[in-house]
């Protein structure tokens, strides 16, 4: 007979579903309650098995359903109900916590460019075969370097012969993809043939006078003028992701910033600058005092010289020969950078002679790149409102390296 139920009526097999989880709570229940609940419960149990085994309607059978419920609420614990409870307090409660830290104590963020080397690396894109090693490691060695190196490879071997002719700019490797820099592919032309390249790097270093979308090729060293014949290599690269840093957004809360740290700020109300994003240098000039870049490639403030014994300045200063990107090169102003063929123009335009004196207005900082010769920082566009700074570094988290942990100065 009760298949017979179960088959001819929906309505039938809910209320003998209710009855089923119902009597099972009951059974594990039934020690703790009162003998006026076990009762009551088991009374309403043969109430709805009566519903649908007399014929009574469905409006009937539904209106003792809810009837059982509401007594089976009140005597009987439902844990399935009270895990799905708990389990969403405690995602929500979690959710609280992440975003609490990220806000108050400590905040993770990409380095964005490569203002910061040889300190702290953007992405990074090497070209392969400028060494003489052409060779990519095997899948197993790959995957290796792609998770904890933060390093993955192209490689294009020309289908036919031709010049380079056309390179449109990025796009994201699916449409709706877009808002991720990290999520996009590079096409190219050259002869009749077209390439794509995959997962390229969405953000590097750009040469003056590079348009930005061809960036990629011009460090992969792929050139207009170059004939390529087929299966020729047309580029063969090894990009690094830029190091994953824990900015310290607690310890500012309690003191100042102090010179020669390492701080993040963001990029609203700073002249020349795009709003809305965040970048990270070094601090070197505080509120009121006067700042000047000498032609030596030393910062003096209010008339004494920074050099290796000022704390946190330890490695700016220590450079040898001439400035180099990516090195240590000390900071330099316009003349000095001329000096060494570099013109450098209105990045430095704050400082065009090592006579030249800044004076940082009260409420701000002044800020340097590590990397004097690619660095957009206060040489261009002055100070920075002290409100802009968010934190500090804190450490890298990622990639595993030389910089990984806390050892950054």
């Amino acid at each position: 007979m009760a298949i017979w139920y179960w088959l001819r009526s929906r309505t039938a097999r809910q209320a003998m579903e209710l009855r089923r989880h119902i009597r099972r709570l009951l059974r594990a229940q039934s020690d703790r309650l009162p003998p006026e609940g076990n009762a009551e419960v088991a009374a309403t149990l043969a109430a709805l098995e009566a519903a649908w085994t007399s014929g009574a309607s469905p409006a009937d059978v539904r209106a003792q359903m809810r009837a059982t419920q509401e007594l089976a609420d009140r005597w009987l614990v439902d844990s399935s109900k009270s895990r799905v409870r708990e389990s969403f307090e405690m995602v929500w409660v979690a959710l609280i916590i992440v975003l609490a830290l990220r806000s108050f104590v400590a905040q993770p963020m990409t380095i964005p460019t490569g203002s910061m080397q040889p300190t702290l690396f953007g992405i990074t894109l090497t070209d392969l075969r400028e060494g003489g090693d052409t060779a990519i490691p095997g899948l197993s060695a790959r995957l290796a370097d792609r998770w904890l190196r933060g390093r993955t490879y192209h490689r294009v071997v020309a289908r036919s012969g031709g010049y380079l002719r056309r390179v449109p700019p990025p796009e994201p490797v699916v449409p709706f993809l877009g808002v991720f820099p990290s999520l996009q592919k590079q096409r190219f032309q050259i002869g009749e043939s077209w390439y794509t390249v995959w997962l390229t790097p969405g953000e590097l270093p750009n040469p003056l006078g590079v348009k930005p979308e061809h960036a990629f090729l011009f460090y992969a060293g792929v050139r207009p003028d170059r004939l390529y014949r087929s299966n020729d290599l047309v580029l063969q690269v090894a990009v690094d992701a830029g190091d994953h840093i824990l900015v310290d957004r607690l310890s500012y809360n309690f003191r100042r910033p102090r010179r020669g740290e390492i701080v993040v700020f963001q990029t609203h109300d700073v002249p020349e600058m795009p709003g809305g994003t965040y970048y990270i240098k070094r601090l070197v000039g505080l509120a009121g005092e006067r700042v000047r870049i000498g032609n030596d490639r030393h910062v003096s403030v209010n008339s004494q010289r920074l050099d290796a014994t000022t704390p946190h300045f330890e490695n700016v200063y220590t450079f040898s020969g001439p400035p180099r990107d990516s090195h240590y090169s000390g900071h330099l102003n316009e003349l000095a950078a001329r000096r060494y063929g570099l013109r450098l123009g209105s990045l430095v335009k704050q400082f065009p002679n090592g006579s030249a004196e800044f004076t940082v207005r009260p409420g701000h900082y002044l800020v340097l790149g590590d990397n004097t010769v690619g660095s957009v920082d206060s040489r261009q566009w002055g100070d920075l409102p002290q409100e802009n700074v968010g934190g500090r570094f804190g450490l890298v988290y990622w990639p595993l390296g030389r910089r990984f942990g806390w050892g950054q100065r």
